[in-house]
């Protein structure tokens, strides 16, 4: 006779595996179903250009995971996982030589940008000086579950966030601040004129002041195999290479959680047209590189940063952002890149280098983007060319194959523009529970949304948890 289990989880990214643990952690049994050979979802790790060359095909810096309210809960470093901080979180190049910089220190990221920027910056950060953890815990929260911790510093930090980036920038007077604020906010992928977009950059920027923008090390891998670990000490098992196709493919249980796209859940789930309404967002299109060396940077900061930002000024960020949202074909790309193996020796062979790229491009489109990457790369480290040793290219197509929740090459697994960053996947009370009672959504296509930190399934787990309960 089936033993009916507590909970089913479909899908290992690290949404899928905080919602296992924290059922797990509760008393719960719980099983695992990965359709790849491998756990991690968004938070991988392969050779995929050359052997020894250890690249990260999704995400790679993590600022929003070394203290997220869900991780910081779990002994994960039991586990292996290690963080590893730059000198610099974040460095914005110009073609002068210069760059604004993101510090650990205020101090310093504010002198970056200029005499008359610099107090501007200061006074800006000032009031979260030392509140990132309230601050996360309140905005990395479901905006349906109950009130703030803090709600005089919810109704400040709120008064910011709820601005375009178009707008926040206009307290500066030059252009590094705002190319700095406007490459923070096209982390989100959408316009730079949408609400909450200067929230995003607010975020980012308090990150890394309050907690850095690490690397794990030996890759992303590394959080996922940590999620895993935990899972197994709690008693939980892990299927991988087990495609669900309908919910007849998965032994009964009392609740099944979803670590997919709404989309996908709505087919195995036969919820039929329940997410017709919910929107892709623009796609990347990315390439890791094997590199003889460090990249060339023409700007020192960048050369001691785990994280840079190619396309200087606001109206290229602006420009380059809006053409993947319209539907465009790119032509000055702004650039999100990384250069873990700078502090992580394990990364890649002696004295040779990975480098992680991505540019914006419209969902689904099918050219090829590498030549115009390349292109910008160069602008900021001559002879950049000259160091790659070989190139793993992944349009969105490939995104997509690689993990089945960009759809169209969307990595954030549904558009953040306008309010869909807060309402995900729809207007709901609960925004993790569906139509069906016992099946449950936990992906990054709901609240808070994208970026690797296990809030959605930390959250979707405590909506499990009290359907059980109370049907108990």
């Amino acid at each position: 006779m089936t033993t009916m289990l507590d909970a089913v989880v479909v899908g290992a990214g690290p949404n899928g595996l905080t919602a296992a643990v924290e059922l797990a952690r509760r008393g719960l049994s719980v099983e695992v179903y990965e359709a790849a050979d491998a756990i991690g979802g968004g938070a991988r790790t392969e050779e995929l250009t050359l052997p020894g060359f250890r690249h990260d095909p999704c995400s790679a810096v993590h600022p929003l995971a070394v203290r997220s309210p869900a991780f910081s809960r779990m002994p994960l470093g039991r586990y292996g996982l290690e963080w590893i901080h730059p000198e610099l979180p974040m460095a914005h190049p110009f073609p002068d030589g210069t760059a604004a910089v993101l510090s650990r220190r205020v101090g310093e990221s504010a002198s970056s940008l200029g005499r008359r920027d610099a107090g501007t910056y200061r006074r800006l950060m000032a009031p979260f000086h030392g509140q990132w953890d309230t601050l996360a815990a309140d905005f990395l929260r479901t905006q349906w579950d109950g009130l703030p911790r803090d709600l005089a510093g919810y109704a400040r930090f709120g008064l910011l966030a709820a601005q375009p980036a178009s707008m926040l920038v206009r307290r500066f007077h030059d252009e590094k601040a705002r190319g700095l604020f406007a490459g923070l906010a096209a982390h989100g992928i959408a316009p730079l004129t949408g609400i909450g977009t200067g929230g995003m950059a607010m975020m980012f920027a308090i990150a890394a002041h309050e907690c850095g923008w690490p690397v794990p090390r030996g890759g992303s891998q590394s959080i996922a195999d940590a999620l895993g670990s935990y899972l197994r000490a709690l008693g939980g098992t892990i299927h991988t290479g087990f495609e669900v196709k309908h919910l007849d493919d998965l032994p009964p249980a009392r609740a099944f959680v979803f670590d997919t796209s709404p989309t996908a859940l709505a087919r195995i789930a036969g919820l039929g047209n329940a997410y017709r309404r919910f929107r892709f967002g623009p796609s990347a299109f990315k390439v890791d590189y094997a590199l003889s060396g460090p990249v060339p940077w023409r700007a020192e900061a960048a050369r001691r940063a785990g994280t840079v930002h190619v396309g200087p000024t606001y109206g290229e960020i602006r420009d380059a952002l809006g053409a993947a949202v319209d539907g465009r074909d790119p032509s000055v790309p702004f650039l999100i890149t990384a250069q873990p193996s700078i502090v992580d020796p394990t990364r890649a062979p002696e004295g040779k280098h990975t480098f992680w790229v991505y540019g914006h491009v419209p969902n689904g489109w099918e050219g090829d983007a590498t030549e115009l990457i390349e292109r910008q790369i160069e602008r900021f480290a001559p002879g950049f060319r000259d160091l790659v040793l070989a190139r793993a290219i992944a349009g969105p197509a490939v995104l997509a194959a690689r993990n089945a929740n960009y759809v169209g090459g969307d990595i954030a697994t549904g558009s953040v523009a306008g309010l869909r960053l807060l309402i995900r996947p729809k207007l709901a009370r609960v925004p993790y529970a569906t139509a069906h009672p016992a099946v449950f959504l936990c992906s990054s296509a709901t609240p808070p949304g994208p970026g690797v930190h296990g809030m959605s399934g930390h959250h979707a787990a405590r909506a499990v948890w009290r359907r059980l309960t109370r049907g108990s």
